[in-house]
């Protein structure tokens, strides 16, 4: 993701970024593989007619109805990624790892009622942390692009807004003392880095070097997580119907730092330039969860959950600083258009923070499932759910006049509806028992929720496979699980775009993921 402000003539305060941007944000947000305790992970995942376990809080609710007794529990988890990338026909490297807090619970369980008049067995109330989604990410691209460079971007855009080179010039602030040189867009201080040249009639421009073999390279790094606190109420009903909901409380925060940095092969004007870009996003959320589990004998048990869209209202900050590394003066001309050389007063520039508000609505998403139990020994249990993607919203209030809100509005909502679609992921597992040992095994299939090929990489590429497999001892008085989750699949990353698909290059990214969760907790 690149965000960008350019200013023009006409619109000097209005992003000319393009608006579909925020669609995959929201996607972003909205993407939850995996999540819950040990025991869950190494089942597959969450599942719908499975209850007695915390995870039940984010998944089917209902299942919180089958405690009888108290419970307090974590779930650290360690993370670890590797990303190979191949760039412009060369392959590199990454690795990262991580320690978070995966979940953790407190869950009260009411005593039995046995009145002749009540259907009401138990009731459970819990109190619940779940980390939904982990946005670290780690990689690094570099190659060699004989065709184009990042600069031929910047000549683009303000070549498509007819920007004059007053606005340019307008957009710049000198540095001052102790105050650094600063610009109200890339473009600008790309203008003033001699990055930037216009043409004579000062409304459109190119770059020097053109043609030079570039050298080009990215080092990404993105951190933050999307968790939740929730409150959650379950009743048992004959031993037979279980009911119950979660209201949730989500917090998300996404940073990511990317330095761009580009060497010209025999440049007569550069040397090189480096772009380095600073996000953060950060915001609260609500969501309703409520489910039902139907045992209809002592082996077989349904589930059904519904979660609503989480509402969640964001605040984001993007920076930027620009610098260059020049061989020499550049070739200009004075106000009576008379040949002069210059080279760059202030180097690198900042770029004004960029500030913006806005609103996401997530998927409605939809489970159901299967549980079969063999007595004492063990159970298999398989879920379906639906996510509705095309149901993503994008909104913002940002702007004081309407029509621009509007349109940001119906921009995303149409961006959403080209790009992505409706889909049904796939959870099975099991679990073996022998006394106080338990062996667990899963699988979770993630279709792609694109619609069409994008950067290069087909849905079958993009879908997700993720083998679970988990161990674990409980007795009277506590429980300890540790479970592993294995995937292995294909994005792409694209620095940036022109015109003409064959001048620019994305990146092909193969991304393994090990996830392994400790479980502990105690009984009360």
């Amino acid at each position: 993701m690149n965000k960008r402000i350019i200013l023009t003539a006409t619109l000097l305060t209005v992003a000319a970024v393009t608006y579909g941007q925020y669609a995959g944000d929201a996607f972003r947000y909205s993407d939850q593989p995996i999540n819950g305790t040990a025991r869950f992970q190494g089942l597959g995942g969450n599942h719908a007619a499975l209850g007695g376990d915390a995870s039940n809080a984010f998944g089917n609710p209902a299942g919180l109805g089958f405690f009888n007794r108290s419970e307090l529990s974590i779930s650290p988890s360690l993370r670890l990624q590797n990303v190979d990338a191949r760039f412009l026909g060369q392959n590199s490297t990454a690795n990262r790892s991580q320690v978070s807090i995966g979940q953790a619970s407190l869950i009260f369980a009411g005593g039995s009622r046995t009145g002749e008049n009540s259907r009401l067995r138990r009731s459970t109330f819990a109190i619940t942390y779940s980390q939904q989604a982990n946005f670290a990410n780690e990689f690094v691209l570099r190659g060699t692009n004989n065709r184009s460079s990042l600069l031929d971007n910047y000549v683009a855009n303000v070549n498509s807004y007819n920007v004059p080179s007053t606005t340019l010039d307008g957009d710049f602030t000198p540095s001052s003392g102790n105050q650094s040189a600063s610009a109200g867009s890339i473009e600008a201080a790309a203008y003033q880095l001699f990055l930037l040249n216009p043409t004579g009639n000062g409304n459109t421009y190119f770059r020097f070097d053109q043609g030079v073999p570039v050298n080009q390279q990215v080092s990404y790094s993105a951190s933050g997580a999307q968790s939740q606190w929730g409150l959650s109420y379950a009743g048992n009903l004959d031993d037979k119907i279980y009911l119950g909901a979660t209201l949730a409380f989500s917090r998300t925060r996404f940073d990511y730092n990317q330095n761009y940095t580009e060497t010209f092969n025999g440049g007569r004007y550069y040397r090189g330039f480096g772009e380095v870009s600073d996000y953060t996003v950060k915001g609260n959320g609500v969501n309703l969860s409520v489910g039902a589990i139907y045992k209809i004998d002592q082996n077989i048990q349904l589930g059904v959950t519904v979660a609503t869209p989480t509402f969640t209202s964001l605040s984001e900050t993007f920076n930027q600083r620009l610098s260059v590394d020049p061989v020499g003066p550049f070739p200009s001309t004075d106000a009576q258009g008379n040949p002069i050389t210059l080279t760059p007063v202030d180097n690198p520039i900042n770029v004004d923070p960029n500030d913006f508000d806005f609103r996401i609505t997530s998927p409605l998403r939809a489970s159901g499932g299967l549980t079969y139990l063999f007595g004492r020994s063990g159970f298999l249990t398989g879920t379906v759910e639906y996510v509705g993607y095309q149901g993503m919203r994008v909104n913002t209030s940002y702007s004081q006049n309407a029509a621009d809100n509007q349109a940001f509005r119906e921009d995303n909502k149409n961006e959403i509806r080209q790009t992505y679609k409706n889909v049904i992921n796939v959870r099975v597992g099991g679990e073996f028992r022998a006394g106080l040992f338990r062996a667990r095994a899963g699988l979770a299939y993630l279709p792609s929720a694109y619609r069409e090929n994008l950067d290069g990489l087909t849905a079958a590429d993009r879908q997700r496979l993720l083998y679970t497999a988990g161990i674990g001892v409980r007795n009277e008085r506590f429980f300890a699980d540790v479970a592993g989750v294995f995937t292995s699949f294909k994005s792409a990353y694209t620095p940036y775009t022109l015109n003409n698909p064959q001048d620019y290059g994305s990146a092909l990214l193969t991304n393994r993921n090990t996830n392994l969760t400790l479980s502990f907790g105690v009984f009360f």
